[in-house]
This record gives C-alpha cells, structure tokens and sequence, in this order.
C-alpha cells in the first residue's frame, strides 16, 4: 500500500480493546482512560457521560422528583402539625368591644363611639330568600363546598399581585372564623390559624350553625352588627320581614358596609345598585329565584339613618368624615376600626370649629322661618384647611348629625358653579395658552363677552352658553369676567386651553380624578363638576400655597394601647408653577375688592375668592382664602322627605340664592373668628408676565336685559360699536377716535342696573354715564367724529326704547339704548 492509500487513523483517544481482559489488569483506554466516552470503569460498570454546556442548568428526572417528594412530605408534615397545634380559640371580644376616642387637636374629647349594635337571631328567623341573597353575594356554593377553598385563595393572590385588585377568596366558613374566633388583622399568621380552625370548625360544626354565626357577626355598616341588627338600621323592621330585594341589598353590605349607603353616600349609588343587581342575578343562576321575579324586583332604597345620640350636633359628622379618611387611606381596616379601642386626634380646632357653627347659625339657620316651605330645604356644608400644613381645622357638616345624617362636606353631588371657573384661568398660565387669535391669555386678555356666544374652536357640538340672567358684555377683560363670573368668555377660555388640559390642572390642585361630570368639553368651565366641598376647600388651598399641593388630612396621630399606628406621609409637591397660582390669586383678589363676592370683605383680612352657583340655584357656594386659611362655604337645597335636590329661589326670604349672598357671609364671618387674635398678612405673590398692566379701558357695558327685549342694544351694539371702531379707526386716527388710545368707553356705572347706555366719546370727548334713572347720555363730539350721537336709557320704570344709530361719521362710538326696566328672577347657569 502506498503512503497515498493510508487507512484512516483512528479517532484520537480510541484504542482496540483487549478482548481477553476481564479483571482489574484490564488496559485502560488512552487518554483517560475511565473517563473516555461509554468505557467500563471499576468491575465492568459504564461511568454516565458528563453532561456539558447548557444541559448542566437542567436538574435531572431525578433531582426534580426527590424535591416534589420534599416538598409534599413538607407539606404533609407542615398540614398535619398545623392541624395538631391549632385549636379553635373561644370567642374575642367583639360583643364587649372599647369605645374609639376622637379628640380636638388640643387633646379635648370630641366624641366616642364604640356602642356596639347587636342582636342575635335564630337562622330559622332569617326568611330563606334572604340567606340565598347573603349566599349569592359571599358564597354561592357554600352548602356544598369545603371549608377552605385553596384555589379560590391563589387566585386571589394572584390578582391581587398583578394588580388587579384586592380581592377575597375566603369562603363564608373562614370568614365567619376571622369574625367571631379571630380578628381582621392581614398578617399571614392570623391567615395561617384562619386556615386551620375553618377546616376543624366545618367538621364539628354543621354549615346551618357556621351560616348562623356568620350573619349574625358580620358588618354592615350604620354600627349595625349582624343581620338583625342592619334590617333595623336599614328599613327599620325585624329580619323576619325583610323582602327578597331589601336582604339582597342587605347582602350587598358586606362588601362595603359603608360606602354602599347611599343614603350617606349618594354619590356612590350606581356602584351600590350594580352589586344589588348581581346578587339577585346570582340567585337566579342558582335557581333561587325565578327570571319573573327577577324582573319585577326595583332597588329598595333604605331610610334615614337614626345615629346614636351621643353624635348630636357636628360630633356625628366630624367622626364619620375621620373614619371616612382612615379607611379609605387603608390606616384601618373598617371592620377592625369598628371594634374599637383607637384613640384618634384630629387635626380640627375646637375654636374654629365653634366660629364655624356660630358663622352658620347667624347668618342662615337664623334667617330660616317656618312660614317659608323652601326653607325647610336649606342644607349648609363648610370646610377649612390650612394652606401650609393641608390640615382641616373646621368641618360644617349640617344642623345636626341626628337630624341630617348626610356630611354636606363631604358629599359629592351638586354641582359647583363657577368656583371651577378659577382652575381654568390657572391652566391657561400653567400652559402659556393663547386665545384663538395668538394672544396670551393673562388678566388683562380682552374677550368677547356676548351672551350665548358660539364658542370658536371647538370642534364638537355648537355651545353657546348663557351669561347670568342673559346680560352680555362685549368686549371685556379676563379680570373683569372673573368678577362678574362671565360665562361666555370663561366657555371660550377653556376651548382655548384646552378642555383636558383644565381638567389635569383642577387634578393637580386637588380635585379627585373619579369627580363626576367634569367633561372634555367647554362646559367644563361651567363647573358642571360634583366635587364635595373639602374636595374644592383643598384645591384653593393649594392656591393659596403658592400652587403647591399636599394631600389634605384630618388625622393627627392614632393609637391603640398606647401604640402608634402609623400614618401616612404628606405628599407635597409643586402641582402647578407659582406664577400660575399667584396669578390666580391676583384676580380673585379683584372678585373680593369690586365683583360679586365684596360680602366676604367683612372678614377684615387680605383675601381673594370666587363666587359660583349651581344651575337652577340648587347651590350657591363661596369659595375664598386669606394667606393663611382656605375656606369653602356652600348653601344646598335638598328635600328633606324624599332628598331630591331643589332649587333655592325664595329661601332665607331673598329672590336669590346667590354665592355672593349667605355663603360669602358666613365665610367672612367664620374667617374674621377663625383668625381673631393673629396678625393680618398680605399675599406675596409672583405674577405672570404682563399680569400687573394695568387693564385696557373696556368698550361695553354690562346689559342687563335679553338680547331682543329692546331694538336699542341690538343697534347700538352693531351699529354704533362695529361703525365707531371701525370709522375711529381709520378715519379718526389713533390718537383721538382710534381703539388704541380713544377706543370706547362704557356709560357709567350708575346708569347700568336700570339701563345704562355707552356714550360714544372717545379720549378727548369725555364719557357720562348718565343719571341712576338711566337718562340721556351724551356722547361727546371730539376730533374722532362729528357727533357721538344720542341714547336714552329710558325712564327708571324701564320700557322699551329705540334708540338712535350711535355710529359717529368720524371717530365715535355709541353702543344705542337699552331698557332701564327692572331685571326678573331667572335661571342662573352656574354663574
């Protein structure tokens, strides 16, 4: 063979194996020997190949069977030591639970709660339909179930772990042991014992005596403990009448005891309804009820609550605003607060809290008269923060806890007029917003003022809201229209920002994001919005505060046998820049000095606030601060039989209820006793730029009749505005008939609430406003035109009067005639 025809060398490491050695002399193989692959080591046994790269990570069939193995036999053990070692506990102390103490931030008693509403019935007094309403909504396999349902219970975790909210997934066995044997305290070790005591109780304890105990210890809220205890609170009778839908909203309780009264909080009904509505579906899927009946069922709505009398006055209110506060804050589970034992001080002032009430008494509860029927829907709710801390000094929560059970503080269902207007304005110097034409929005921006102006730039449905009782304006400064709530220009502001932009900024300052009717529209600056009156209270705060925001808060410290229980940190932060907030101020400052909330003067001190009132006047409220307390005042009207909102028109013995009538009364009242004793400050305030210039000389004046009503406002306004301007303009020049320097002046004050008439003068003719009987109003003769024409504003008894064409041939400008008569009372828009 040639070296060309070489066999193939074998693969190194490999040699031809010794057949005939057998024992322990045998070759080893080259290059390791008993490590080469698949090679007998030892007494003939093949070593296993060494597992290499990414096979290493990947225990084998082996390793994972013997930690199964582990881990069951863990478990086992685990199991059967849990089983062995705990025992079922007698009863707590719930039946005799402590009273909470709520104290003054002085340290003063406030109240104490604690009486614990029990009365223990039989099942067989529990009409069947009404354990199956309790089953749909706890546990609707619960006769048939084990003790513990393991699955349900990972399932829960899970979704509580991706955030899809805490839920529960205890079976009404576990839960009746964490009532009755245990307590409410998430800790693992209390769910572990839980666990445990559930499965021995279902084998001593028949499920009839384990439902028994359950609806006889459960929460529903109003400090009822256990169903009989809740048919009272609720409807007022013994469980043994207690109708299918009434027990199915019974059994909607003990999802949220509290927040589902929509008797205190109407505000959540729909959600309160919505859980009614699945339980009877869930006893229809049962077979419990039949489709018929189903659909013939309509939502009981409870009665009044009857509060112990221990919470007379604003004790009730105070309290369940604190409770409201630790709850939702998740401080205290509310079950666990209900058993007591908490000692609780508030942030409230027991000095502020009583100008609070004296504020009320003198200047509403005083003027009620029983000759008057709409007086007896008149409800007040107030609220008072400080600025820099966020803590509520005052709460009004109404007359009387045991008489209106509903916290006008804290409810969230009447609108809030035009105290939204000054979020709006604070959004568009937040985002250096512009007016449609590119000018910056400032206080001195002029707006066209008109009554039911189509708002420009918006691309939804035509909106042309009403100014209060239909007056237009003309042209008019921002700071103007904040005084005089104009809701033409703050309509066409909030387009101009940007609708969603106002809403982000009314968040920032504290408006809850869940508010209702807070829309993506222009009407947004109406104030549509249903935020509570703390809600507002600490949104001004925050502008008091210079735009920076912490969460209010009504609690000092707690504790429970003499250990702290931990509170959280306040949040502060710079929610909108300060020249937005100061800015704000500014012009709140001017509703104060000149516009329509000068009664809150009387508080003696340096403040800025806003007017607003709810349409149809079913709430007129005042909202203001001094550099160091914000206050909210609102008057409500409410039926007191059936809680149906109503209009105020005739209550306290005036026309109108109007914010800047008794609530900015009591709120300069409440502020001068609050304050009493320290020194006044002034504001110090940043501006935005071109803020502090001072204003423009405005061309119109207020109308205060329709459009239509008379042939004057219609001429005068087109004609003598539009020709005046635009002649004075270009024919008169700048100087002496221009809009720059001459522009047009309004006709006096005086002449204005009768009907005063726009002389036509420019700079150098001079402007008269005419007598307060709305008399003749010359319109001077300058260099800007020939004659400025002539308007009568009628006689003092009002009538209709035509009046001349103002147009001046050169220079003047000359709004024409208005009627003098007499404003009626209307429908006010929110204003």
């Amino acid at each position: 063979m040639s070296d060309d025809e070489q066999p193939p060398r074998p693969p190194q490491g490999w040699a031809p194996r010794d057949l005939s050695a057998t024992g322990p002399e045998a070759p080893a193989a080259p290059g390791g020997g008993a490590e080469g692959p698949g090679e007998e080591t030892g007494k003939g046994k093949k070593k296993r190949p060494k597992r290499t790269g990414w096979r290493r990570v990947i225990p084998t069939w082996r390793m994972v069977l013997g930690t199964v193995l582990v881990v069951a036999l863990l478990l086992i053990g685990g199991f059967i030591a849990g089983y062995t070692l705990v025992h079922i506990p007698p009863a707590n102390a719930t039946a005799t639970a402590q009273s909470n103490v709520f104290l003054y931030a002085d340290g003063s008693q406030l109240a104490r709660d604690g009486e614990i509403n029990r009365e223990n019935v039989r099942l067989a007094q529990i009409p069947l339909t009404v354990q199956h309403t309790v089953l749909a909504a706890e546990d609707r396999d619960f006769y048939s179930e084990r003790a513990v349902d393991p699955k349900a219970m990972v399932r829960a975790a899970w979704n509580t772990l991706t955030g899809k909210g805490k839920q529960s997934g205890s079976t009404i066995t576990q839960q009746y042991v964490k009532n009755y044997y245990l307590g409410q305290e998430q800790t693992i070790s209390r769910k572990v014992k839980e666990f445990f005591i559930a499965i021995k109780l279902n084998r001593e304890v028949s499920k009839s005596d384990i439902l028994e105990g359950y609806l006889n210890t459960s929460y529903f809220g109003r400090n009822a403990y256990g169903i009989q205890a809740a048919a009272q609170a609720y409807y007022g009778k013994d469980i043994e009448k207690v109708t299918t839908a009434e027990g199915a909203y019974l059994a909607s309780l003990l999802n949220a005891p509290s927040a589902y009264d929509v008797v205190a909080h109407p505000e959540n009904k729909s959600k309160a309804v919505a859980r009614w509505n699945y339980v009877l579906d869930g006893m229809v899927k049962k077979k419990w009820m039949t489709p018929a009946e189903r659909a013939a069922a309509t939502f009981p709505v409870p009665g009044k609550a009857r509060p112990a009398a221990g919470m007379a006055g604003q004790r009730g209110y105070v309290v369940e605003a604190v409770r409201d506060y630790l709850t939702s804050n998740k401080i205290i589970d509310e079950n666990t607060l209900a058993k007591g034992g908490y000692r609780i001080t508030t942030t409230l002032q027991k000095a502020k809290q009583d100008a609070f009430v004296a504020a009320v008494d003198d200047k509403v509860m005083s003027q009620v008269s029983a000759d008057r029927k709409v007086d007896r829907n008149v409800r007040v709710g107030g609220a008072s923060i400080d600025p820099d801390s966020g803590k509520v000094l005052a709460m009004y929560g109404g007359i009387d806890y045991t008489k209106q059970y509903v916290n006008n503080a804290t409810r969230r269902d009447y609108q809030v007029g035009s105290t939204f207007k000054p979020f709006v304005f604070t959004s568009a110097v937040e985002n250096a917003s512009k007016t449609q034409d590119g000018r910056t929005i400032t206080p001195n921006t002029i707006y066209d003022g008109t009554n039911k102006r189509f708002v420009q730039g918006w691309s939804g449905t035509a909106y042309n809201p009403s100014n209060e009782d239909d007056r237009s304006y003309g042209p008019i400064t921002v700071r103007s229209a904040t005084d005089l709530s104009v809701n033409a220009v703050y309509a066409q502001m909030a387009v101009d920002v940007g609708p969603k932009s106002v809403r982000q900024t009314a968040v920032s300052l504290g408006i809850p994001s869940s508010t209702p009717d807070m829309p993506n529209g222009p009407s947004i600056a109406l104030g549509t919005a249903t935020a509570s009156v703390l809600d507002m209270t600490e949104a001004y705060a925050t502008l008091a505060n210079h735009g920076k925001h912490g969460t209010y808060t009504m609690v000092e410290s707690v504790t429970k046998d003499g250990e702290k229980v931990e509170l959280p940190a306040q949040d502060d932060k710079q929610s909108v820049t300060r020249e937005a907030a100061d800015t704000t101020t500014s012009i709140l400052q001017s509703v104060v000095e000149g516009g329509t909330g000068t009664a809150a003067q009387a508080s003696g001190r340096t403040s800025a606030g806003k007017t607003g009132t709810a349409e149809d006047d079913k709430a007129a409220w005042f909202a203001g601060y001094t550099p160091d307390l914000a206050t909210v005042v609102a008057v409500m009207g409410q039926d007191p039989d059936t809680a149906a909102q109503k209009p105020l028109y005739g209550a306290l013995g005036l026309p109108r209820m109007n914010g800047g009538g008794p609530p900015a009364q009591v709120w300069a009242q409440y502020t001068a006793g609050a304050l009493k004793g320290t020194e006044p400050q002034d504001f110090d305030l940043q501006l935005q730029e071109g803020a502090s210039v001072p204003p423009p000389v405005e061309t119109q004046a207020p109308n205060p009749n329709p459009p239509g009503q008379t042939e004057g406002q219609d001429q005068g306004q087109t004609q003598g505005q539009t020709q005046g301007q635009t002649q004075g303009q270009t024919q008169g020049g700048t100087t002496n008939g221009g809009q720059t320097t001459g522009g047009t002046t309004t006709g006096g004050t005086t002449g204005g609430t009768t009907g005063a008439t726009t002389d036509g003068g420019t700079t150098t003719g001079g402007t008269t406003g005419g007598p307060t009987d709305g008399g003749t109003t010359t319109g001077g003769t300058t260099d800007g035109g020939a004659t400025g024409g002539t308007t009568d504003g009628g006689p003092t008894n009002g009538g209709t009067t035509a009046g001349t064409d103002g147009g001046a041939t050169t220079g003047a400008t000359t709004t024409g005639t208005t009627a003098g008569g007499a404003s009626r009372p209307r429908r006010q828009p929110r204003a």
